[in-house]
């Protein structure tokens, strides 16, 4: 009978070895991986079949994770797909006693190789579950090697079992004994690679849960942006996928590798991290008036003092022997003129896209009507408030208007980390670091419900999560994240914020996750400031963004031709949301006009 190739020839067996080990070091794939190790131990001993087993976290029992036989044609686990069918080898017996009665159990407890010629013949292990399986398919375990795999520290972390050694001639064999060395080397490299990639796999999931954590953070803060903060990932990896699948036009050449789409999925679930540090009644800000709580109701409580002292007033004129005809109409005329003026200072507080200049005067008009209060209103207030509140030597009863901006509506903040050097290059200019309460400033504002201050606060969050995710110690793998998730607030005519940076100076991932904010953004069927809008008001308002230079119309148009925003829509909008987009209008037509010639 003729050797086994790798012991005639020793130096071909340490070359395929070498080989082997380069190869499990490379691979970053899961699967492949261990189907490397196993493949490669039955191709160095001419086995039959074989199995990977794999150390559960609890230590307690070894899963299959890889099985193949060659003549029963069985290849399960791994890239296959295929699950197997086997519950998992348990390391203890009921009693708790280490189970030695099961040759792989025994590998991963003893941590020794153990090398059976005839399993039908062999005392001291329970070979009653191969039996059963050969007397189902009349398939014949012979010969078994089963090798633990050790890892750096010596510690076991999984089992390869080898099956049916063949001769040259295609009989069942013992496994050389000459042959073990060289597959417990391969097991000792393969637990090492194994190990490594166990470790690669728990820190990506350590990460991936410290991002939902993240995400929790923010949603605890605001459920608004919190969803949001879900969201764009997903919107982002589809029209990412998307324009990796482009096989022509100017997307063509676009490819993540498994790495780069990692490194997608960080600056994703991270593209809004600084909004962390944004005051959640800014962010959530629904009317003018609103702080923690609409002062509405405030104002709203002033007016009815205002409306009891014109029906006071009436009462004690018709006493006093007035026309109580005359009187009750003027009163009744006060009255409705008030509710009206409530009513307009109701509106006013809901914002909208425009104020008028005769409406911000009505609300001065309005402002100035008197109230009179008799009570203390430095009772009852923190020490932070009543620092706000001026000196004053009042007393009481005193009069008051109907809307004020006092010196205790102005609230001082510090200017923040952003240094005086502005290393980033950020062209944001902050405003008198100050939020203004004032009840007449908020109620003219001009467009939504933010101020000035307010908005820039808004806006500052990407300048904070830029901060943040700058200052982050990044492996080689994910040094582009401050760049995919910094840029989502920029438009490719360089009018945007906080760089003001242009499309030339932008990666395609980062102008994918702009487009992906913006439709989240304006598709959100979450946000307290603003009523839902239909897909196809959205896609009219992007369409004149991409017109107009502000977001790629490459991915634009790429985004409706494939029915992304149909496929986001299914699952995150409401069906009352969704009406049929004609896309066909929208491609080439939401491409920037060309500039004049001189």
């Amino acid at each position: 009978m003729a050797a086994h190739p790798l012991i005639e020839d020793r130096e071909l067996g340490y070359r395929r070895l070498i080989e082997l080990g380069i190869a499990l070091s490379a691979e970053r794939n899961h699967s492949r991986l261990l189907e490397k190790i196993l493949l490669g131990a039955k191709e160095l001993t001419n086995a039959d079949g074989g199995t990977l087993y794999l150390r559960s976290e609890d230590e307690r029992e070894l899963r299959f994770v890889i099985m193949r036989n060659d003549t029963m044609g069985i290849a399960l686990g791994g890239t296959t797909g295929a699950e197997i069918p086997f519950a998992p080898v348990q390391l203890c017996e009921p009693d708790g006693s280490p189970n030695h009665s099961n040759v792989v159990a025994a590998a991963a407890i003893t941590g020794r190789t153990i090398n059976i010629a005839d399993a039908y013949n062999v005392p001291g292990f329970d070979f009653s579950g191969p039996r059963a399986f050969d007397q189902c398919t009349r398939y014949h375990s012979q010969s078994f090697l089963t090798v633990p795999l050790k890892n750096h520290d010596a510690e076991v972390v999984g089992v390869l079992q080898l099956i049916n050694a063949q001769s040259p001639d295609g009989r069942t064999i013992p496994f050389a004994e000459e042959l073990v060395p060289v597959i417990e080397a391969l097991a000792s490299q393969a637990a090492v690679a194994l190990d490594n990639q166990m470790l690669i796999d728990a820190q990506r999931l350590l990460f991936r849960s410290v991002l939902k954590v993240f995400a929790s953070a923010i949603d605890a803060k605001s459920p608004y942006t919190g969803g949001h903060c879900h969201r764009v990932p997903e919107l982002t990896n589809m029209l990412a996928r998307a324009a990796d699948a482009a096989r022509e036009g100017p997307l063509a050449d676009f490819h993540l590798n498994e790495e780069e789409w990692y490194e997608l999925e960080v600056a994703g679930g991270l593209h809004d991290c600084g909004k962390v540090t944004t005051r959640e009644f800014v962010v959530d800000k629904a009317t003018k008036l609103e702080t923690i709580y609409n002062r509405i109701h405030e104002i709203r409580t002033r007016f009815e003092v205002v409306k009891r002292d014109a029906e006071i007033d009436y009462l004690r004129a018709v006493m006093a022997g007035g026309d109580a005809p005359a009187l009750r109409a003027a009163c009744d005329a006060r009255l409705a003129e008030l509710d009206d003026d409530f009513a307009f200072v109701a509106e006013c507080n809901i914002g909208g896209e425009f104020m008028a200049p005769e409406k911000m005067a009505r609300v001065q008009r309005i402002a100035a009507i008197t109230w009179v209060r008799t009570l203390d209103d430095r009772l009852g207030l923190s020490w932070e408030e009543s620092a706000r509140q001026p000196p004053t030597s009042e007393s009481l009863p005193t009069v008051e208007t109907l809307l004020a901006d006092k010196p205790g509506h102005i609230i001082a903040h510090d200017a923040g980390p952003i240094r005086a050097d502005n290393p980033w290059g950020f062209i944001l200019k902050p405003p008198e670091h100050k939020t203004n309460l004032g009840e007449i400033y908020n109620l003219s504002i001009r467009r939504g419900t933010l101020t000035d201050e307010e908005r820039y606060h808004i806006n500052d969050h990407i300048v904070q999560t830029i901060i943040m995710l700058e200052a982050l110690p990044y492996p080689k793998n994910l040094r582009r994240v401050p760049e995919w998730a910094g840029g989502h607030h920029e438009k490719m005519d360089g009018t945007g914020y906080p760089r003001g940076l242009k499309r030339e100076q932008m990666s395609v991932p980062a102008r994918i996750m702009m487009i992906a904010d913006i439709f989240e953004a304006l598709t959100a069927r979450d946000r307290p400031y603003k009523a839902r809008k239909k897909l196809s008001e959205c896609i009219d308002i992007m369409a004149r963004m991409s017109r107009e230079r502000h977001i790629d119309p490459d991915l634009f148009e790429l985004f409706l031709a494939t029915g992304v925003y149909r496929e986001y829509a299914d699952i995150f909008l409401l069906p009352e949301q969704i009406d049929e987009i004609d896309v066909a209008r929208y491609i080439g037509s939401c491409r920037p006009a060309e500039p004049a010639a001189a």
